[in-house]
Formats: C-alpha cells, sequence, structure tokens
C-alpha cells in the first residue's frame, strides 16, 4: 500500500474539519481511530459516543473526526499515535507486553473478570494511581483516560466443544497471554492473530475457533465462520485504553480540556460497556440460532479444570512479571488490583449495572482526585 492514498484521505478529512470550524470557530476536532470496524462496540459507541460527550464536556470547544481501520488498526495504533497521525486512539496494552508491563500485569487477568463495569473501572482506578504504569505510558507518549472490558469470553469455534478432550489439539485464536495460557493447559494450540483477520483465518481453516465474546459474531461477521459456541464463561478482556491521547495534543490542552477528555472517555467507555455486554448478547443470541449455530453448555470437567487453571495461575502470572520483565512486588500489585475488583463489584451492583451511574461512580472515586494541571505530563 502506497503512502498516496493515505495523505489523500486525510486531506479530505482535514477539509471536512475545515468547513466545520467554519461554523464553530473554537472547536478543535481531533483525529481519532478506533481501529475495528463500525459495527464493533468499540467503535459504536465507544467512539462515536465519545464525539459526542467530549463536545458536551468541553462546552463546544472540542470535537472529533473518526478514522477508519484502514488508516490506524489497532496493531498499529501505537504508531499511529507516536507519529501523530492519529491524537486519540483505542490502545491495546496487550499487544505490547514487552513495552507495558506493569499495565499488562492486571490487564492479564483475564480469569478475575466477572462483570465488565467493574473490571474497566477497577483498571482505569489501578491505572491513574499507579506510578509505575504512567511512567511506562509516558515512554510511549501516550495519556491513559478510561479503559473498558468485553463482557464474558466463550469458545467459538468450527467443531463441538463441550469437555477438556475435545479442546485437545484445537487450534484457537486468543487475545492475550493468559488466554494463551489456559489454551495450552487445556491442551489446546493458541495462535496470536490480529481480531480482524478472526473471520478469515477461521474460514481458510487456519484455526478451528476463537476465545471471545459471543458478541463477535456481530462486529466480525463469523455468523458464516462458526458452528458452535460454548458458554465457558472465561473472563474478561480488560487490556484497554479507551481513548488514548498522544502527549503532543495533551501538552496543548488547557488543564479544563484534560478533564473534559477524561470525563467524557469514562462515560464513553461505560455506554460501550453497555452495549458490549448487554444488548449485543442478546442479538448474537438470536443470529446464531438464525444460522444455525449451536450453542453448547460446558461439562462439569471443563469448567474445574478452568477454575483450577485461574487458580494456580495468578502466582505464576507474578512470577512470570518479575523474572522476565523485572516488575517489582508483582504479587503486591496483583493483591491491590483483586481487591479493586472486589470494590468494585460491590460499587456496580450498587448501581444497578447502570452505565451513567458507573461512570459517575469511577468519575467520583478516581478522577475528582487528579490535578489535571500535571496528571498526564
Amino acid at each position: 500500500m502506497t503512502t498516496r492514498p493515505l495523505f489523500k484521505t486525510l486531506a479530505i478529512a482535514a477539509a471536512v474539519g475545515s468547513l466545520a470550524l467554519a461554523g464553530h470557530a473554537q472547536a478543535r476536532d481531533l483525529r481519532m481511530a478506533p481501529g475495528v470496524p463500525p459495527a464493533h462496540p468499540a467503535h459504536t459507541p465507544l467512539y462515536t459516543g465519545f464525539v459526542e460527550l467530549l463536545q458536551a464536556e468541553s462546552d463546544g470547544r472540542l470535537g472529533g473526526q473518526i478514522l477508519g481501520a484502514e488508516i490506524a488498526s489497532i496493531g498499529n495504533m501505537r504508531n499511529a499515535i507516536r507519529s501523530g497521525l492519529v491524537e486519540t486512539g483505542l490502545f491495546l496494552p496487550a499487544y505490547f507486553p514487552a513495552d507495558l508491563p506493569e499495565i499488562n500485569l492486571v490487564g492479564d487477568m483475564a480469569l478475575l473478570g466477572t462483570n465488565p463495569y467493574a473490571m474497566g473501572a477497577a483498571m482505569t482506578e489501578y491505572i491513574a494511581t499507579c506510578e509505575a504504569c504512567q511512567e511506562e505510558l509516558k515512554q510511549l507518549g501516550v495519556v491513559y483516560t478510561s479503559s473498558h472490558s468485553t463482557d464474558t469470553y466463550q469458545i467459538l469455534t468450527t467443531r463441538p466443544v463441550s469437555s477438556v478432550e475435545d479442546l485437545r489439539g484445537l487450534r484457537l485464536r486468543v487475545g492475550g497471554p493468559q488466554y494463551s495460557r489456559w489454551a495450552e493447559a487445556m491442551s489446546a494450540t493458541p495462535a496470536s492473530i490480529p481480531v480482524g483477520d478472526t473471520f478469515e483465518s477461521l474460514s481458510q481453516g487456519v484455526i478451528d475457533g476463537t476465545v471471545g465474546s459471543i458478541a463477535d459474531i456481530i462486529s466480525f461477521r463469523l455468523e458464516d465462520a462458526i458452528d458452535h459456541v460454548t458458554m465457558l464463561d472465561l473472563g474478561t478482556f480488560h487490556s484497554t485504553i479507551s481513548h488514548a491521547v498522544g502527549q503532543p495534543v495533551w501538552q496543548s490542552l488547557s488543564p479544563e480540556d484534560r478533564e473534559a477528555v477524561v470525563r467524557a472517555s469514562t462515560r464513553a467507555s461505560a455506554r460501550a460497556i453497555q452495549r458490549w455486554g448487554y444488548e449485543m448478547i442478546d442479538e448474537a443470541h438470536e443470529l446464531a440460532g438464525e444460522h444455525g449455530i449451536e450453542i453448547l453448555e460446558p461439562s462439569d470437567d471443563l469448567i474445574e479444570a478452568s477454575r483450577a487453571f485461574g487458580e494456580q495461575d495468578l502466582a505464576y502470572a507474578a512470577e512470570q512479571a518479575e523474572t522476565r520483565y523485572g516488575v517489582s512486588d508483582a504479587r503486591a500489585k496483583l493483591d491491590r488490583f483483586v481487591a479493586l475488583v472486589d470494590k468494585w463489584n460491590a460499587i456496580v451492583e450498587e448501581a444497578g449495572e447502570d452505565p451513567e451511574r458507573v461512570a459517575d461512580a469511577v468519575n467520583r472515586e478516581v478522577w475528582d482526585g487528579v490535578d489535571f494541571s500535571t496528571y498526564g505530563t
């Protein structure tokens, strides 16, 4: 792919932005990239809602232009932000384990997740208050805003899976190190394939299945690529930075506008969780029925094997973080994160899993205590 079409696309976007600015002289539109297709909840409403919320939170001073995945994908988001091509983008720390070991220590704890609101909030509080995490991000030129989480993951396959034995030898796409370790423990073969390539990989027989959300049937059009979904709750994918802001952009914003970005991000994350973890689940089940996709229940042995793996893996993850990546006091940091998950499970339950009330709680518990004249600088 040459650079000429890319620059042409950006020129058109800039021209459209200039026309918009003509009517709103004080507005500043940030170049935003979710890196996923429009059907995905990380695009709609995580980014479409963010634009709307940012305009409201900043009293019209800030807005956004959403760039397509052909301009900036999840895999190249780090480079897109660092180059300035993207000013705000969906950043997945799990894709960069060597650069972000402090964040991935807790982002890797997928099997702790039972409620997506609680996991997104726990990640937000942990990273916002973790000096080592903030230092990692500063080295990458990225400012943290908030996290969202998927619903609990299941197994989506071309072959029926109910037991541990059924998993033996299957090639499964996985989205993080803990899922890789889980697959290996179940005698399956993990495959690190970009999520956007899931449909093609399944269709070509490169993989036999994927560990992911049942909502992926909608997000990545998997209804014609899989035949079975095994409803084994495998925790959440919460290693996310919903709207990572490039350092030069952040530095150019006033403290008031920085706060507007963070609060808008927090609300957009909660809305994305509502879409992903609740609304799309019912829609995906309906679509599965229409396409003859079989919904399977896991056997007791598969449930027990996964539970036992999760308990043992905490110690292994801490050891790996210390020996491989030089993270200090890893187990103490994991214990702190577990405590935050418990805290947010209770808050979310009290909030009735209402996205606006959850966002209010995150803003109150986390961001009200932040000095935005210094945060992220």
